[in-house]
């Protein structure tokens, strides 16, 4: 099946963030994000699952076991099942990526104070 944004299921997220679900099974899960600026994730961990984020437009920095990362179009950062970690858009356009997670990250995800 060809999917797209413009037919896979959709969610809003933390604030006015939005995804799209471009494949999701307990195996693997692909998603496309978007993130308005000045927006961030939590900071958390998956105890199973590894996830690769690939920026499609945009600047994203990433926080990972306390180290900070600029990534920018066309590249991407893996991160490995316990990294602490979080994404933010620190900057004043939207951020557009796809991370994908094997196994599914949904219930795997632990948030960190």
């Amino acid at each position: 099946m060809i999917t797209s944004i413009a037919n896979a299921e959709h969610y809003i997220w933390g604030d006015n963030c939005e995804g799209w679900h471009l494949v999701k099974t307990p195996a693997l899960s692909i998603i496309q994000e978007r993130m308005p600026a000045d927006t961030s994730e939590k900071l958390h961990y998956h105890a199973l699952a590894q996830q690769f984020f690939f920026i499609l437009a945009g600047t994203a920095t990433f926080i990972v076991d306390g180290k900070t990362f600029i990534i920018s179009a066309p590249q991407g950062l893996h991160i490995l099942p316990g990294q602490v970690h979080q994404i933010l858009n620190q900057t004043d356009t939207d951020l557009l990526f796809t991370v994908t997670s094997q196994p599914t990250s949904r219930g795997d995800r632990i948030e960190v104070n």
